[in-house]
């Protein structure tokens, strides 16, 4: 059974195709590496997953559901399912650490809990104190998000989908902003979530070697459409210049 399961996919932007059918599927237990030059639609594909960008044709399942033909507060229900990790870290900077994880939990509060840390149940807490230490960051719970390094904090986001509950994990660019160790770090922790935790990780990256050395599948879109589905050991040197032509970058 396919967590994520998108089929002809097509969205424009002001004119401009970016996806011109797209099809892919993401399983439990597997992190799929999205690459592909500037403009070739893989921040868009991840965004239409989530609904942050609405697409103009397309059928999007999440655990078989088809989000097209559900109401707005079902296709909420449903996508509570996934959670997004971005490049740009959105963390709090003045709350801690567990404070930041414990918003991962807020569709399920009620009342003053759903607004203010102060009211954060003690259940809650060990919810989110259980997900740091799953990342490896118990130790620095009451730290302020803003005194982390990037990598630190981008784990923190990862705990923060893991309070969520999400199955569906999606990463747009995650370290892209990161030192090249803590890249590793946070792609082994994606790669390591995947296969103990049977979540379906999809990762929009920007080094064809962390995807090599990372991903259990990679996909390369080149113009709005999938050039390339399969192990990363068939990405040849080849393949990459293809998909990373400097005439293919957009404007």
């Amino acid at each position: 059974m396919t967590a994520v399961e998108v089929t002809g996919l097509v969205k424009s932007y002001a004119g401009k195709t970016v996806l011109n059918g797209v099809d892919f599927a993401v399983r439990p237990g597997e992190l799929v590496a999205f690459l592909g030059a500037n403009g070739s639609g893989k921040s868009t594909t991840l965004k239409c997953v989530m609904g942050l960008a609405q697409p103009d044709a397309g059928t999007i399942r999440l655990h078989g559901q088809d989000l097209g033909h559900l109401h707005a507060s079902a296709q909420v229900r449903a996508r509570s399912k996934a959670a997004m990790v971005f490049q740009k870290i959105h963390l709090v900077p003045r709350r801690t650490a567990l404070e930041n994880v414990c918003t991962g939990g807020l569709l399920r509060l009620r009342g003053l809990a759903s607004v203010s840390p102060a009211f954060f149940s003690k259940e809650l807490k060990e919810e989110a104190m259980a997900c740091l230490d799953r990342v490896g960051l118990a130790k620095i719970a009451l730290e302020r998000a803003g005194r982390l390094s990037g990598g630190q904090q981008q784990r923190v986001a990862v705990a923060r989908a893991l309070c969520q509950r999400a199955s569906v994990l999606l990463a747009d660019e995650p370290v892209s902003a990161l030192d090249p160790h803590a890249a590793e770090q946070v792609m082994a922790l994606l790669a390591e979530l995947a296969h103990a935790e049977d979540l379906a990780v999809a990762a929009v990256l920007h080094q064809p070697d962390l995807a090599l050395r990372h991903a259990d599948r990679a996909v390369g879109l080149l113009e709005g459409k999938i050039a390339f589905d399969g192990g990363p050991a068939a990405l040849t040197e080849d393949l990459l210049d293809t998909l990373y032509a400097p005439d293919r970058v957009a404007a």
